[in-house]
């Protein structure tokens, strides 16, 4: 799965609205940054095999580290841990940790038979929605459509380029999902590698977009000394 994991950080601003949306991103999508790391190193591998699946062509027969079940679990623990320990926040530490395990579930869902249990097993699960083109597209584009909507309605924009560098985010996120699924397959597990690494530039783009709005529904904002502490419109001053 791919823009469905981005759909899960942008709903999860609804939770915890002060959170940067990179830092929402980057837990679901916190296995997927490890997978190519692991590979650079050797401890893990993939082969090109066009047809493997009806979405995708790649043979994603040894992952144990970064996608295992029980691995998976270990990664969200610490991350929610490692949170916990920096911020002294539970709340933040539990989402982050839940949003890190979701990106196995989102996994379970689409792959076929390929997650294993732990490093070692010889038992490896997964639903295979990957087999269905129209499935796919269905199932991610909901999750994807979701995230977008519950984000848009827990912020709002402080400037024109909280609005364009957000519109501008989703719109390359959508045709870059549809170009891996209907474009040609990768020229090399080094070029995965590579591609992999560089959604760290979306983690930036994010960042930007959400520094350039605020927590807020439908341009509400809340202000000190209004008597119902409400006062609506758009700020007063936009710039770009």
């Amino acid at each position: 799965m791919f823009i469905g994991h981005f759909g899960v950080g942008l709903a999860s601003k609804r939770l915890l609205p002060r959170e940067s949306l990179a830092t929402l991103l980057a837990a679901p999508l916190f296995l997927d940054l490890l997978w190519p790391l692991f590979i650079a190193a050797g401890a893990e591998s993939v082969r090109i095999e066009p047809g493997n699946t009806v979405v995708t062509p790649l043979d994603l027969h040894d992952y144990p580290y970064s996608h295992s079940l029980v691995m998976a679990l270990v990664w969200s623990l610490l991350v929610g841990l490692a949170v916990l320990a920096w911020r002294r926040d539970l709340r933040t530490g539990v989402v982050l940790a839940l949003s890190v395990f979701s990106h196995f579930v989102l996994d379970f869902v689409s792959h076929k038979p390929d997650l294993p249990l732990y490093p070692g097993s010889a038992t490896f699960v997964g639903l295979g929605l990957w087999n269905s083109l129209v499935g796919t597209l269905l199932v991610e584009g909901l999750l994807f459509a979701g995230g977008v909507a519950l984000y848009v309605r827990a912020t709002r924009p402080r400037t024109r380029a909280g609005t364009w560098l957000f519109g501008s985010l989703v719109a390359v996120l959508g045709a870059l999902y549809l170009s891996s699924i209907f474009g040609p397959p990768p020229p090399s597990a080094s070029a995965i590698v590579v591609s992999d690494l560089a959604a760290v530039l979306f983690l930036v783009w994010a960042r930007a977009a959400d520094q350039r709005r605020t927590p807020g529904v439908s341009g509400v904002v809340r202000r000190k000394g209004n008597r119902n502490g409400v006062a609506s419109g758009w700020p007063s001053t936009i710039s770009s």
